[in-house]
This record gives C-alpha cells, sequence and structure tokens, in this order.
C-alpha cells in the first residue's frame, strides 16, 4: 500500500545551492587510480552515479537523447556492457554498424560531458542471447565456456584486445582524455565458479591477469566475486548492497547494478519496484560508504530481432527503469532519483573524505556522519523498520523517519530529501491507436507456407535431434515431420474416438499440424523451460502427415556450462490405436532448418519477386504460417511507436528490414491464489521479483517499440510472420504519450 507523501519543507536558498552546485561539477580526466573510499580521476576525488544504458537495446538516433535524460537525472555516467555477438558475428569478423557502432556510443557520452563505465567482459548475461557470447563458439572443438580451457581463453583474450585497441585508437580511455574510467572482465562469475572445480579458479585468476596487460590505464572490475585477485576491485550486484564491503581493504565499495524494476518474460506478469525503496537502496549505499553506483539498467530499451535470451525474454526490455523502454522519463521514479542525486552529491566532498562515525538512534534507527576537518558535517538517518514510522533525536533535534527510509542531511541539521517522501510529479502513460494507413491505400500482400519440408530436406534420421544443435542459433524454427499410416480397420475410425499425441520436449515451443492443418501449441515458460503436449489428433484411414515446428525463443544466458542447455523434442507417441501405443520417437523423422520465407529473406525490401503473393484489402485471419506484407505512412505526431499486436498469435515483425522482433501477447498467468497481482505495492520491506506484480490475465506484452528513426515519410514496408493464425486487419500503430500529473 502507498504511503502519503508529504512535502519537505527546505529553505528555498538551500534548493538553489544544491541546483547551482549540481550543475557546476565538471567531468575530470585523466589517470584513475582508488584507495578504500573512491576513484580517483584526474586527481580528484568523486562519487559516481551512472546509468546503465545498452546501445544494441536502443538506436543511434535515441542515443543523445537517452543519455542527456540521464544526466538530468543527476547521473554523471554511463554503463553498458559490450556485446560480443553483435561484434563477432563469425571467427574474426567484425561488426561495428548500426546500433553496434560502439565508438559512435561512447563518443556520445562523451560529448554530453559524463563519465563511462565499460563492461567488456565479454560474458554479459543480461537477459541476452546465450549471454552475448557468439553460439559458433560452442561448436569450436574442445571449448568449455569460462574455464581454464584454451580454446575459450584464446577467443575471449582476442575478442577483450580487439575491443581495447579499438577504443585505445579512439583515444576514449580516461588517460587519452577520454570518458572511459573503468571496466569490467567477466561478469558474476563467483556464482559457478565453484562448479567448474580448480578449472574455474585458475580461470578468474586468468581473466583478472589478461584483462590487467592490457594496460588501458583504468581501473578492472569484477561484480560478484568473492575471491578476486589484489590487481581488480571486486564489486556488489543486487537489490541492495549496503551491508557488500571489497573482498580487500583498499578498495573502494562499488555497486555495479543495481536493478530498479526486473525483465518479464513472455507469459509472466509485471513485476514493480516502487521508487521509495530503489531511493532506499541508494542512499543506504551512500550512507554506508559507498562511491560508486550503477543502476541497472537506467534505461532497458529493447530486445530486437532475435537478441533476448533466458530464454522467454521479451522484446521489451523495459525493466520498469528511470528512463522507459520509448525513451521518456519514468515518473516519479525518475524525478524521484533526481532530487535523492542532488541531495547526495551535495555531499560528495565528505562522503568520500570526511571521518565516518556511525551510532544508533535506537531500534531500527541508526545515524551515519561524516565531517571534514574544517567543521563541515553531512547525515544519513535511517529507519530500517518496514512497518513502522518512527521519531528520531539526532543533535538535540527531532525528525520523523517513516518506515523503510532514510533522510538526508547534507549539513547535520536540514532534511533536504527522504526517500520515502515522494514529491517528484508523476504521469499519466497512454498508447494512441491510429490505424495502419496508407496515401496510395492500404493493400495486403500475403503469402502462405505449407507445414512441412519446403524444397529439400536438410537431413532425415531415425532419431529426434537437439533443436540448438542442429540450428547452431541460424533461425528459430526447426522442422521435425514424419508419416504414418492408419489402417482402415482402427478401432477409434469407428468408435469415433480420437487417438491421443503425447509429445515431450525439452523447450521451448511447439506448433503441431496434422495433414497440414494447425492442431495447437505447447510451451515452456520463463521458470520451467521443457513441457509436455497431449491433445486427441484427428488423423485418418491411409497415410497421415505429421508436421512439427519446434521454436526456440532466446537461447539460455546464464549458469554453469549453459552452453549445453538442449532443446527440442525428445519423445513422440500416438496412443488408442489397435495394438496400443505406437512410439514414433525413433522412427523416420525428415528435418528442415528455418522457415520459407525466411530462407527466402522475404522481410528485406526489394525481395517481393521471390514468392507469388497475394493482394488483398482484406487479409485472412486464423491463417497459420503466413506472411503479410502492407506499405504503410509513419504515424501522426513526434511521439514514440509501439506496434500493437493484440490481435495476432506468435510471430516476427520488421519495418524496412529492421528487426522489430519477437511478438506473442501470451496472457500472463496466475499462480497460487497466494501469489496473484496485486493493485497497490508496498515499497516497506525488502523487494524481490514477485513482490508486487501485476498483469495477471493480461497480454505479456502488447506494444513492440518501433524507433521513430526507421519510418521514411511514406512507403514504409511492415512484414510480419504469423505463426499461429492471427488477424493483421486489427493491428494498429500507437503512440506513446505521456502526460505529467
Amino acid at each position: 500500500m502507498k504511503r502519503a507523501t508529504k512535502s519537505i519543507a527546505s529553505p528555498a536558498i538551500l534548493v538553489l545551492a544544491i541546483v547551482f552546485l549540481f550543475s557546476l561539477k565538471a567531468i575530470a580526466v585523466g589517470n584513475v587510480t582508488y584507495d578504500h573510499r573512491s576513484l580517483s580521476i584526474g586527481g580528484r576525488r568523486q562519487l559516481i552515479i551512472s546509468a546503465a544504458i545498452h546501445y544494441p537495446r536502443s538506436v543511434p538516433a535515441m542515443w543523445p537523447s537517452l543519455v542527456r535524460t540521464a544526466k538530468e537525472g543527476g547521473c554523471n555516467a554511463i554503463e553498458s556492457y559490450v556485446f560480443w555477438n553483435g561484434h563477432e558475428p563469425s571467427p574474426g569478423k567484425y561488426y561495428f554498424g548500426g546500433r553496434y557502432d560502439i565508438v559512435k556510443f561512447i563518443k556520445t557520452v562523451q560529448q554530453a560531458g559524463m563519465h563511462m563505465i565499460l563492461r567488456i567482459g565479454p560474458f554479459v548475461a543480461a537477459e541476452w542471447n546465450f549471454g552475448g557470447v557468439p553460439v559458433w563458439l560452442h561448436y569450436v572443438p574442445e571449448t568449455v565456456f569460462r574455464q581454464d580451457n584454451e580454446p575459450w581463453k584464446h577467443y575471449m583474450e582476442s575478442f577483450t584486445t580487439y575491443i581495447v585497441n579499438l577504443l585505445k585508437k579512439e583515444k576514449l580511455f580516461a588517460p587519452q582524455g577520454g570518458p572511459i574510467i573503468l571496466s569490467q572482465v567477466e561478469n558474476e562469475y563467483g556464482y559457478y565458479e565453484r562448479d567448474y572445480g580448480e578449472g574455474g579458479k585458475r580461470y578468474a585468476q586468468w581473466s583478472a591477469s589478461m584483462a590487467v596487460s592490457q594496460n588501458i590505464g583504468v581501473p578492472w572490475m569484477m561484480c560478484q566475486q568473492w575471491d578476486a585477485p589484489a590487481t581488480v576491485i571486486s564489486t556488489c550486484n543486487g537489490f541492495y548492497c549496503d551491508e557488500f564491503t571489497p573482498n580487500t581493504a583498499d578498495k573502494p565499495k562499488i555497486w555495479t547494478e543495481n536493478w530498479p524494476g526486473w525483465f518479464k518474460t513472455f507469459g509472466g506478469r509485471d513485476p514493480h519496484r516502487p521508487a521509495e525503496d530503489v531511493a532506499y537502496s541508494v542512499a543506504r549505499f551512500f550512507q554506508k560508504g559507498g562511491s560508486v553506483h550503477n543502476y541497472y539498467m537506467y534505461h532497458g530499451g529493447t530486445n530486437f530481432g532475435r537478441t533476448s535470451g533466458g530464454p522467454f525474454i521479451t522484446t521489451s526490455y523495459d525493466y520498469e527503469a528511470p528512463i522507459d523502454e520509448y525513451g521518456l522519463p519514468r515518473l516519479p521514479k525518475w524525478g524521484h532519483l533526481k532530487n535523492l542525486h542532488k541531495a547526495i552529491m551535495l555531499s560528495e566532498n565528505m562522503l568520500i573524505g570526511g571521518e565516518h562515525r556511525n551510532f544508533s538512534l535506537g531500534p531500527s534507527l541508526e545515524a551515519d556522519v561524516y565531517t571534514s576537518s574544517s567543521g563541515s558535517c553531512a547525515a544519513f538517518l535511517s529507519n530500517s523498520d518496514d512497518k513502522n514510522d518512527k521519531t528520531a533525536v539526532f543533535q538535540n533535534m527531532t525528525y520523523h523517519l517513516p518506515a523503510w527510509s532514510v533522510s538526508i542531511l547534507p549539513d547535520c541539521k536540514n532534511e533536504v530529501f527522504n526517500t520515502a517522501k515522494v514529491t517528484a510529479k508523476s504521469s499519466k502513460v497512454e498508447m494512441l491507436p491510429e490505424d495502419l494507413k496508407s496515401s496510395s491505400g492500404l493493400k495486403w500482400q500475403v503469402f502462405s507456407e505449407k507445414p512441412g519440408i519446403w524444397g529439400e530436406a536438410d537431413f532425415v534420421k531415425n532419431e529426434l535431434v537437439d533443436h540448438i544443435n542442429t540450428t547452431k542459433d541460424t533461425t528459430d524454427y526447426l522442422w521435425y515431420t514424419t508419416s504414418i499410416t492408419i489402417s482402415a480397420n482402427e478401432g477409434f475410425l469407428k468408435k469415433q474416438t480420437l487417438p491421443v499425441l503425447f509429445i515431450e520436449s525439452k523447450g521451448h515451443t511447439l506448433h503441431v499440424f496434422i495433414n497440414k492443418e494447425y492442431l495447437g501449441t505447447a510451451t515452456g515458460n520463463g521458470t520451467h523451460v521443457p513441457f509436455r503436449l497431449k491433445k486427441s489428433v484427428p488423423l485418418k484411414a491411409g497415410e497421415n502427415n505429421i508436421d512439427l515446428l519446434s521454436m526456440t525463443v532466446g537461447l539460455s544466458n546464464a549458469g554453469s556450462f549453459y552452453e549445453w542447455v538442449p532443446a527440442g523434442l525428445t519423445s513422440v507417441s500416438i496412443k488408442g490405436l489397435n495394438n496400443g501405443t505406437l512410439n514414433l520417437t525413433n522412427t523416420k523423422w525428415t528435418y528442415k532448418l528455418g522457415v520459407q520465407g525466411e530462407h527466402l529473406s522475404l522481410f528485406k525490401p526489394g525481395n517481393s519477386e521471390a514468392v507469388k503473393w497475394t493482394v488483398t484489402t482484406k487479409p485472412p485471419k486464423k491463417q497459420p504460417l503466413t506472411w503479410y506484407k502492407v506499405i504503410i505512412d509513419p504515424p501522426s505526431g513526434s511521439e514514440p511507436v509501439g506496434l500493437d499486436m493484440l490481435s495476432m498469435g506468435k510471430g516476427m515483425a520488421w519495418l524496412n528490414g529492421e528487426e522489430i522482433g519477437r511478438y506473442w501477447p501470451r496472457i500472463a498467468r496466475k499462480n497460487a491464489p497466494n501469489d496473484e497481482c496485486v493493485k497497490e505495492c508496498d515499497y516497506r520491506g525488502k523487494f524481490m521479483p514477485d513482490k508486487c506484480n501485476t498483469g495477471c490475465g493480461e497480454p505479456s506484452q502488447r506494444w513492440y517499440h518501433v524507433p521513430r528513426s526507421w519510418f521514411k515519410s511514406s512507403g514504409n514496408e511492415l512484414v510480419i510472420f504469423e505463426e499461429k493464425g492471427g488477424y493483421p486487419m486489427k493491428i494498429k500503430l500507437s503512440r506513446r504519450k505521456v502526460s505529467e500529473v
């Protein structure tokens, strides 16, 4: 339950001083060193408040605005991973164009006068496909990911070195005058190191040594690495890191990932983390001596194309971040945190250089006081009780501290900010729909694929193969096809009772076609990937075709030996025949990778002649395996745009050849009665991803971000591949309108 907010009475002069001092902060460059209190950049100690913005999860046209909005929100640094699989799609072949123009992104940060934290990894996790590691590396002989393994170390070091040399050439590290002040090698390896035995320990040590040998002139860090070598900084990830201490006393307290929300899965509900709790966690971190803090994410963005991992991670990676998926400030969260940042930075000098004292003010109440040699004083007063407001007496003055809150007193007297008192403006968000339209008249082109093998079969085997090892992630789709002959004497034909098809799969999703007709879909989900299908099957006397379209929805992105996680069918059988059960698992199966339109690149402009399209003003509905193409005008206005796919089933979408991504307006599941959705969030108490969920019984994702920069003034080609059978006439473009309340 949201608690009532109350205005903070602060002298006007103090407020102006906060704004003025905050605006004067200059971004120093030069050598970067550190001690137990903070980073020192160009000889000056600094507090760092960083905003994670992943360059491939937005588009270059959005980068300046995203960076500017982060800076206006009180952040002085931008953080991003480096996405290996996007930059090295095949061995030794590098790509740095479009959304992957990392140099342009970092220079955008530099032009804004902000620092850059670069997490080279090159393993990222990040709900990104295969954890950011190129799939081709799994098929290099004798490779084991993230272990003391020669092929892995060779390619990892080669890529890291390539990135470092590229950025050195562009003079982007702080000692060269660039914005990069901190880098990271590996990522949350401490969770899994034990599973790799002694090879894991050796690998962690090697990773640190390899990174340091790059001589970039700025410190390296390893997050969640409890045995990090002395040469790198161990850091914390989590919802709260105030109790974290580095693994050696000479390192500063760094929080690499503060999660202001959580990711969402197809079929999952909407997780929410209230602004009050995010602010509480940040204030507690700096109260307890923290000096570098990063929001993961500050702008989550979009998993365009097939980039999401997990699996089952939605195309939206909004993360309920301070800047929403569409690039707009999320209010009141963005504004509340902006006010927090101002209050913290007013005390910067004392926090990184003053003498620190801590003492109790009563049960669940404490004060952390920082004083300078000149007599200046700053204090943080906290109430960690998750239910009860309390009154605290500090230096002969009385302060009201709401439950689960921190008050900041930059002069040890006047409260300028309390994490539970939200005074920032809120907003109303609307998705304003517009029908698809075209100045030349809306005409649909339709091409329907036939289920099963198109063209020549890729191979035949008397077994069910692993999906991922077969496709090597070149496509989401793999056809498993076979046929059976049903005798006219089968009892079910006379009794009019249908036999039952049983299928087991390691994941992720399956469409079933019997005699070229769509029968149904079975799927796993974001918490349990394997699934089973049990469905009555309308077989006929004579030959029956069984065409099974197996699909991945992004590959695993983390975990011990995650690269070996399988997918695809493991057993197929039919029960209810005269002879009992017909086991088809080891029968003759014919395979085909991908779907025909994908192979012909029907999503690319200019490829219309590859197939014969049917032109119509009323495209069919409930027709599976169908490609739709339509020429549209851009939507009106200048607001960000979402593609409303509520009327569709599951598939992929493109605009002018750009990958909008996977769409699947799957209904969010309901769990046990004590684990349902809520109407209001109570910010008090420790947050977990399932603490405050909404959206039960609603589509897990209805709108799909289409960047404005992808639209032309006219003649835009929208292409959709529908797998199950939706109704394209109801597809709309929606403008995202945000108005302050």
